[in-house]
């Protein structure tokens, strides 16, 4: 199976994807990488799963927003240990630093889907909007579609 990548060409409040005949070399354009995105499929009655996929970034930029039309609230999270406890907490934003790939995956920086509206089945495929913030104080925003996985999955 070839792996899902997603790659935008950033202009103003408009994304383009490469490869749409359109052209890809502008001044000031900010490229934005969306590797393997995937979300954790659910069950009847279960209220949040998550979203998971690698960000890489041609500029400095910030993981700003996150929405979906499946889930009443979406949020930026990160998991981390403290004091040989797990800890998971809301983020207001994700820095992205120049050319390093920013893995979004099960036991750290993720994306929570909550108050999901309907069970999420293996297969299906979930819309998602990313918006970002630019140096430049700029906001960009790219939709893309995360394929569901079965309950269990992990990163890979």
């Amino acid at each position: 199976m070839k792996p899902s990548t997603r790659r935008a060409v950033l202009f103003g409040s408009i994304g383009l994807v490469l490869g749409s005949g359109l052209p890809t070399s502008v001044v000031h354009a900010q490229e934005v990488t969306i590797r393997e995105p995937w979300v954790r499929g659910t069950v009847r009655g279960q209220k949040a799963t998550g979203a998971f996929m690698q960000l890489t970034a041609t500029e400095s930029s910030t993981l700003v927003a996150v929405e979906s039309p499946v889930a009443g609230s979406v949020q930026i999270h990160e998991m981390k240990m403290e004091n040989n406890v797990m800890h998971m907490r809301p983020i207001s934003r994700l820095d992205l630093p120049a050319g390093k790939a920013v893995e979004l995956k099960p036991g750290g920086y993720h994306v929570m889907l909550m108050d999901l509206k309907q069970p999420l089945k293996k297969g299906e495929a979930v819309p998602i909007k990313l918006r970002f913030e630019a140096k430049d104080k700029t906001f960009k925003t790219i939709e893309i579609q995360a394929q569901v996985r079965e309950l269990g999955a992990s990163a890979k």
